[in-house]
């Protein structure tokens, strides 16, 4: 037997002694596409911030955000967290969009909005849950080079101060940045110190005209060991682990590594093609099904008729029924090739 084979073994023996069988889709939602830092060298962000003039360009709209909210109640897909590149909206914005988000989602949300204020959380903390840092890679060494203007110490600081204030606490972590198996000691101590409830797995993605655009994805086996060797030694942390569009076949082995969810899939451009029915079919043969739908198909009607129950006004709700037709027409093509 191999070792990564006894690992995810024991990894998924672990994860169901802990956990229910099922596992569910999580969606980020994004407030924008412009980041005042933008050099992170692996993140397409660093590629498209000298191309910007108006800054308003790169904002999504109210009605945007909120039909990704929406369209998550209806489908099953659980908000992974609202996110955002840093400076795009004043906080008054974020606290607004943060409330609307909560209320369609019946619950608090998470959030990765940077490091923010000890004010601004307490606004904030009637909508939110928790907070995620995005560390991206944890040997300081390394993450100094690849995130030169997004230091560790500031976020390891933000998160004492939520868990000072009930939050919450989250990571995420990019693998195939050039992390060495033996950082995973550093992992797990930034888990424990920060007594974290979840972390995300991203799977590197090349993105062109940035330092890693030649850099390949991770290979399977590796990045489930980053998963499994999680799993085993944090039993109850929840893990979210990120696809990539050219990886749906990963799907199958993360969940087996302990994985609770699976995100980073472009769900509304894929909903019901023949890699969503591929991540469908794999959680189901790993024994792990998804509770969330990625190709059955949606009734309108149905979806119009949550969309009144908020009473979000007439004119947001005539954005976002536009909105919704223009993904259902994909969904109608991406399923009619299925037929």
């Amino acid at each position: 037997m191999s070792e990564i084979k006894e690992l995810l073994d024991e990894a998924n023996k672990v994860y169901l002694a802990n956990f229910k069988s099922n596992s569910w889709f999580g969606r980020c939602i994004f407030l924008s596409w412009y980041c005042e830092l933008g050099t992170c060298k692996f993140c397409f962000r660093s590629t498209i911030k000298h191309k910007i003039k108006h800054i308003d360009r790169a904002k999504r709209k109210l009605a945007s955000v909120l039909t990704d909210a929406l369209l998550g109640v209806y489908f099953g897909w659980r908000i992974e967290f609202l996110t955002g590149g840093y400076g795009i909206f004043p906080f008054e914005e974020l606290l607004k969009r943060a409330r609307l988000v909560s209320k369609i989602f019946g619950e608090k949300i998470w959030i990765n909005l940077g490091t923010l204020k000890e004010e601004e959380l307490l606004q904030l903390k009637p909508y939110v849950e928790g907070v995620c840092a995005s560390v991206e890679t944890i040997e300081e060494n390394l993450h100094n080079d690849v995130c030169p203007d997004k230091p560790i110490q500031p976020y390891a600081d933000f998160l004492k101060l939520a868990d000072k204030h009930g939050f919450k606490k989250s990571m995420t972590m990019v693998i195939g940045l050039g992390e060495k198996k033996e950082d995973f000691e550093l992992l797990a101590k930034f888990i424990e110190e920060h007594k974290l409830e979840r972390i995300t797995f991203y799977a590197l993605k090349p993105v062109r005209e940035t330092e890693f655009e030649h850099v390949d994805s991770p290979e399977i086996d590796y990045y489930s060991w980053w998963i499994a060797k999680t799993r085993i030694q944090f039993p109850k942390l929840e893990i979210i682990s990120g696809l990539t569009p050219k990886t749906p076949e990963y799907a199958g082995q993360i969940l087996k590594a302990g994985a609770n969810a699976i995100t980073k899939f472009p769900i509304l451009n894929k909903y019901g093609n023949k890699d969503a029915h591929l991540i469908k079919d794999l959680a189901i043969e790993n024994g792990r099904p998804l509770t969330s739908r990625m190709v059955k198909c949606p009734d309108k009607d149905e979806i119009f008729k949550l969309l009144a129950s908020y009473d979000l006004g007439e004119e947001l709700e005539v954005e976002m029924k536009l909105l919704i037709e223009m993904y259902l027409r994909k969904i109608e093509k991406n399923l009619s090739k299925q037929d």
